[in-house]
Order: C-alpha cells, then sequence, then structure tokens
C-alpha cells in the first residue's frame, strides 16, 4: 500500500518559519525522524521511504501554496496513489495553537491551499491534518497573521506539538483514519 504525505507551505526563506508553513515543519520533522531525505523533482521535493510494510511517498510543493493541486494531482497519477492514501497537513487558524485534527474528507474552510488540491483533484474526499495556530488577530489581518512567525512561547512548544502531529501521521498510515481520529483529535 503507498501513501501521499503533503506538507503545506509556501517556498522561499521568507516563510521559513511562518504559520502558513507549518505543514513543511511537519513534514520535515517527520522525515528527519523516519530517516528519509528530500530530492527536488517536478512540482517540489520529495521524499520516500517505508514505514512498516507501507509505502511513503512525502512530498512539500514548490508551487506555492494556492497552487499546491498541481503538485498533489501529479505525484497522486504518477504514483498511483488513491485519494483516500493522500494526506494534506495544513495550518488551520480555527483550532488553538497546537491542536491536531484528522479529517477523512471535508470544506477547504477558506483554506485556499485546499481549495485547489479539491478543484486540482475533482473531490474534497481526501484526508487532511489539520494544525492549529490560532487566531489572535484583529479582523482584516488574517494574511498578515497566517504569514507571521510564531511567537516565542508557541516557537518553544512546538518541537512536542509536531511530534504529535508525526505520530498522527504514523497512526493514519498503519492503523487508518478511523484509529487516527479516536486517537488524536482530542489530544
Amino acid at each position: 500500500m503507498k501513501y501521499l504525505i503533503v506538507g503545506l507551505g509556501n517556498i522561499g526563506d521568507e516563510y521559513r518559519d511562518t504559520r502558513h508553513n507549518i505543514g513543511f515543519m511537519i513534514l520535515d520533522a517527520f522525515a528527519e525522524a523516519s530517516n528519509i531525505s528530500f530530492s527536488t523533482e517536478r512540482y517540489g521535493d520529495i521524499g520516500r521511504g517505508r514505514l512498516k510494510n507501507k509505502q511513503l511517498v512525502l512530498l512539500k510543493p514548490s508551487t506555492y501554496m494556492n497552487l499546491s493541486g498541481n503538485a498533489v494531482r501529479y505525484w497522486k497519477e504518477k504514483e498511483g496513489i488513491e485519494a483516500e492514501n493522500i494526506l494534506v497537513l495544513v495550518d488551520d487558524i480555527a483550532l488553538p495553537f497546537g491542536a491536531v485534527r484528522l479529517k477523512p474528507k471535508g470544506s477547504d474552510a477558506g483554506h485556499n491551499g485546499l481549495k485547489n488540491i479539491a478543484r486540482m483533484l475533482g473531490t474534497e474526499a481526501y484526508p487532511r491534518l489539520r494544525f492549529g495556530v490560532g487566531n489572535d488577530f484583529p479582523r482584516g489581518a488574517q494574511v498578515d497573521y497566517v504569514l507571521g512567525t510564531f511567537p516565542p512561547e508557541e516557537r518553544k512548544a512546538l518541537p512536542e506539538r509536531i511530534a504529535v502531529a508525526g505520530d498522527a501521521i504514523k497512526e493514519f498510515v498503519l492503523a487508518g483514519m478511523g484509529n487516527a481520529m479516536c486517537k488524536f483529535n482530542n489530544k
């Protein structure tokens, strides 16, 4: 069985540690813990590895967030991966900092990366792991907030919360979405 794990983010040093790049951060930590290295290939950085008897393809799109669907569709088709075996790692302002929520499908909730993926795949029925980045911003300042960096107290807690997200990825791959949701959605 093969899985595509997609971390959403924007390329470039100016976006490296921003809230919007949490998908890249989670995938980088997961790859490091799994001894998987990335190489630059079509539409992004790709890592390949195994988790027990499961094949993993890790993808960090190089298409910018709002065009992530191009990369996801390409690698889904190239690797022959079913939509239910794609897990998209994404920031979510509707969740408090560090909260992890898994869903087997759903709306884009206003997230342009998810919106583009749904459009390019022709379905909203693909799994996602939503990582809470909070919403402590004034009205009209959402873009500046998600493109901003985590404050010191959150940066300090980030490694532990990213590790929880990595454990959720493992649970999704090895035990399925239902088990992963039961185990991680209330953590």
